[in-house]
């Protein structure tokens, strides 16, 4: 199964260094939740478009993680993996995002497709979205404002054999 497994640059690091980030992970993919949810809105959504949703949840993920993680580039990271199905379980929560899965497996980086990363150009809107995510998350119109400003930055695509050139770059 594709999951989109929101990250930093230190987790990237990790997986280029180590080769593996350790399980469990929580992630994204598209879930009965998830397509259900785009049907009865009545959007006509394809494989494609609900694969690029969970990609857009595991990124604002990415900022909740950048809250805790004080020393990353503040640039959000998404990895696309492919796991096992039998790893890979919906977390039927009211409470969490639609489309949130855990993986208990660890994600290796032969597992690794790809790595969407913010380009330097987001970083001065992806460092204030990071200090009011939360409150954006319980409502705040405000908040939501700023993290929309970090969201409307496009995530860059790299393949996995250029993921420690990108860190590099960093």
């Amino acid at each position: 199964m594709r999951v989109y497994l929101p990250a930093t640059t230190t987790a990237l690091r990790t997986l280029v260094d180590e080769g593996r980030l350790t399980g469990p992970h929580t992630a994204f993919a598209v879930t009965p939740q998830l397509r259900e949810f785009y049907e009865r809105s009545d959007a006509d959504a394809d494989q494609e478009e609900l694969e690029y949703a969970a990609l857009l949840t595991a990124a604002r993920a990415s900022l909740r993680l950048l809250d805790v993680d004080p020393a990353a580039p503040r640039r959000r990271v998404v990895l696309a993996a492919d796991v096992p199905d039998d790893q890979v379980s919906p977390m039927d929560d009211p409470h969490v995002e639609r489309g949130a899965v855990r993986v208990t497996a660890d994600v290796r980086m032969r597992d690794v497709a790809s790595a969407h990363v913010d380009g330097s150009d987001a970083e001065d809107d992806v460092r204030a979205a990071v200090d009011v995510v939360l409150e954006a998350d319980l409502g705040s119109e405000d908040a939501q404002f700023v993290v929309d400003q970090a969201e409307g930055h496009e995530l860059a695509w790299y393949a996995s054999q250029e993921l420690g050139t990108v860190l590099e770059l960093l």
